[in-house]
């Protein structure tokens, strides 16, 4: 993606920065544990990345400019997540791909994961949180730069097609924006991922490991 592309679909919104905490906080922090080493798949502002607490932790994206967000402390590669030759093999204990595939197309998502299977370790797993296009279809291609399509049951039978186990399918996790109508505060954050009713989640989220 261009830089025009941060300035205009992906502009660095400081919702996002509560958002993030706040899934750490209440959600991955319960994933991850301290001893872990932690891949970050197209990072971006390393949203994600920065708020991880583990022995070691990776952030890959082309972007060129994301290392100037990312925290120190965390190993950066600018490189396309087609080409993961620069990360350790069964290094990664939790790798983790947000909004991502769906820029991609299917040939290099297969690339992708047929890589990351060697960079996992022997309990290393794939968390992917992204669009289900089953209930955002309206919404799905006003992002110029979305290329596949995507619903929980497709994303899973690619994964399975691709040689990896899904363990988790959650097709409704978070709203598809947080340009939404509720307001970006931690602990309504905390409460919507407990609450068994989500109101406008329209994003996915799956985790697979190598069969």
């Amino acid at each position: 993606m261009s830089n025009d592309y941060h300035n205009t679909r992906f502009i660095n919104d400081p919702r996002r920065l509560v958002l993030w905490r706040s899934l750490w906080r209440f959600y991955f922090s319960h994933l991850i544990e301290r001893g872990d080493t932690v891949l970050d798949l197209g990072c971006a502002y390393g949203n994600f990345i920065n708020q991880v607490q583990a022995k070691k932790r990776i952030a890959v994206d082309r972007w060129p400019d994301f290392i100037d967000h990312i925290e120190s402390g965390i190993q950066t590669i600018v490189a396309d997540i087609t080409d993961l030759s620069e990360v350790e093999n069964g290094s990664i204990d939790f790798a983790f791909a947000s909004n991502v595939f769906e820029h991609m197309t299917q040939n290099d998502i297969a690339i992708t994961l047929a890589q990351l299977k060697h960079k996992l370790s022997s309990r290393g797993q794939l968390t992917i949180l992204q669009p289900n296009y089953r209930y955002c279809a309206s919404e799905y291609f006003d992002d110029y730069t979305h290329v596949s399509i995507w619903s929980h049951i497709s994303l899973a039978d690619f994964l399975v097609a691709n040689g990896y186990e899904v363990t988790k399918v959650e097709p409704r996790f978070l709203p598809l924006t947080i340009q939404s109508r509720f307001p970006v505060h931690p602990y309504l954050i905390a409460l919507y991922l407990m609450s068994p009713f989500k109101p406008l989640a329209k994003q996915m989220l799956l985790v697979a490991r190598p069969r």
